[in-house]
């Protein structure tokens, strides 16, 4: 069973910087990219950042490239979202995320409020 567990969201002036993790139980089978999402109020969840799996390959979307920084420590069965230069705009709550070629799993979220 698959379980993942976001924290280190709160609130934070704009200019500012946070750390999100992703604590997973266990890897998916044919799991093929570790993400991060993100939705605010009254809009859809967008795509944030990815880890592709094997390869490590980062992507990044336009919107966060050059202020976030996704990691990974195996070693902790962790990821993590780097989140420097905060905007009000980036205000949402923060999914991370496991695909596979069959399935999704979820975190609850995390919420990250930018605001002065």
């Amino acid at each position: 069973q698959v379980q993942l567990v976001e924290s280190g969201g709160g609130l934070v002036q704009p200019g500012g910087s946070l750390r999100l993790s992703c604590a997973y139980s266990a890897l998916a089978v044919s799991v093929h990219a570790m993400n991060w999402y993100r939705q605010a109020p009254g809009k859809e969840r967008e795509w944030v950042a990815s880890i592709l799996n094997p390869s490590g390959l980062k992507n990044y979307a336009v919107s966060v490239k050059g202020r976030f920084t996704i990691s990974r420590d195996p070693s902790k069965s962790t990821w993590y979202l780097q989140m420097n230069s905060l905007k009000p705009e980036d205000t949402a709550v923060y999914f991370c995320n496991q695909a596979t070629y069959s399935r999704n799993y979820w975190g609850q979220g995390t919420q990250v409020t930018v605001s002065s």
